[in-house]
């Protein structure tokens, strides 16, 4: 088997912790351990744990919590995981075959892209539509004429990074429809559900479909990206397959991980954590769409619904990716290229640090895009703000769960 380069991972993996401005991240500021552990007697729970192996899909109290979040589902509906990224992994790696289709929303969290690959399928991308009023939506249309008797997997993301669009009740239920009609499986990464604006919770996929394999995390929407806890959610058969899957990568979360996600997902605490989380990207929101309206001559971007992400189109011919890098190479300052995405043009930028940090940030960006020659009132028009081009294609270049 072989695996294309992560372009994205390896970008964010090597540089993150070497730039001045980080602001290529998709979550918010993380908490602290005191933060999450704020009481006596739960630093006292904490230090009574025993470094054991712990139980290897999950203690049964911590996928209680996660089944909560799923009408009807029970702690057999869940296989905890090392992070979303193992949920994908481990979905991507049990389902699909050499020969079989993989049908992908893009732009997206490419990861099973990349995997879908590498085990001898062939990956189509499913593109989001950007309409004239900038807003990505999806066009089931299109999806209907790309899934095929072969096509054993569809793969979501809903809240999407990287538009942080926001995917409602009727569009599901007919990518679920789709999905039944070839009997195909549904990988729905539901990573950023918690961290909407307005706080509407995004809908989920669960219990649209047999065949529905939900994938999340406490990465994005809860601040607690250290912690490496995700979650696979779905029929109880396929969850039992999967955790022999897991046998063979992480084997189990680590006891502490499961204690403190426990901990966190407890009704009270668990809604104060996304709280916390809607309050940053509130108090941050205007502060990048101002920086980025300040400059609408250079960019275009539509209002993301949730995640610490907006994704800005720019208009002028620089490519991303030689953008990105003379931005990280001569200012310190890192973003995420639109190549990443297979859509030249575009940078994706993160918004969830402290407030005072990311307005520090972007008055470096903004320098350092004049710098790069993309000046206010002197960009091109030499494409449409809103078309993706035809020679854009995915690849499995994308940031990490």
């Amino acid at each position: 088997m072989k695996l294309e380069p992560f372009a994205l991972e390896r970008m964010q993996s090597t540089f993150e912790n070497e730039v001045a401005f980080n602001l290529s991240e998709s979550g918010v500021h993380p908490l602290t351990l005191g933060e999450l552990i704020d009481s006596p007697s739960a630093r006292a729970a904490l230090l009574a744990e025993s470094l054991r192996y712990t139980q290897t899909n999950g203690t049964v109290p911590l996928r209680e919590a996660i089944a909560a979040m799923y009408p009807s589902a029970t702690a057999d509906h869940i296989q905890v995981t090392n992070g979303g990224a193992e949920a994908n992994y481990l979905t991507t790696w049990n389902l699909v075959e050499p020969g079989d289709e993989v049908v992908m929303m893009v732009p997206n969290f490419m990861q099973a892209w990349g995997l879908a690959r590498a085990f001898g399928a062939d990956a189509k991308a499913w593109p989001l539509v950007n309409g004239g009023d900038g807003h990505w939506r999806v066009d089931s249309d299109a999806l209907a004429r790309l899934v095929t008797r072969r096509t054993k997997l569809i793969a979501i993301c809903n809240p999407n990074n990287p538009t942080g669009a926001r995917f409602e009740a009727d569009d599901l239920d007919r990518i679920a429809a789709i999905a039944d009609r070839h009997g195909s499986w549904i990988l729905s990464d539901e990573i950023y559900r918690g961290a909407e604006r307005d706080g509407r919770e995004t809908p989920t996929m669960w219990g649209r479909s047999d065949r529905v394999l939900v994938t999340s995390g406490l990465a994005k929407a809860y601040g607690l990206p250290g912690l490496r806890i995700g979650w696979i959610a779905g029929p109880p058969e396929r969850i039992a397959s999967l955790w022999s899957y897991h046998d063979y990568t992480t084997i189990a979360p680590g006891a502490l991980n499961d204690a403190l996600a426990r901990h966190a997902l407890e009704p009270a605490r668990r809604a104060a954590l996304l709280a916390r989380t809607r309050g940053i990207l509130n108090r941050n929101y205007p502060i990048v769409s101002a920086w980025l309206d300040d400059r609408a001559g250079l960019f275009s971007y539509a209002p993301p619904h949730a995640g610490a992400i907006v994704y800005a189109r720019y208009h002028h011919p620089i490519n991303s990716t030689d953008l990105v890098t003379r931005l990280r190479v001569e200012h310190s300052v890192l973003v995420v290229p639109g190549d990443h995405f297979g859509m030249d043009h575009y940078l994706r930028l993160g918004f969830g640090d402290e407030s005072a940090h990311l307005r520090l940030g972007l008055q470096r960006l903004g320098g350092a895009l004049a710098d790069c020659g993309l000046r206010v009132g002197d960009a091109g028009a030499h494409e449409d703000p809103n078309r993706q081009s035809t020679t854009d294609r995915p690849s499995a270049t994308r940031t990490p769960q």
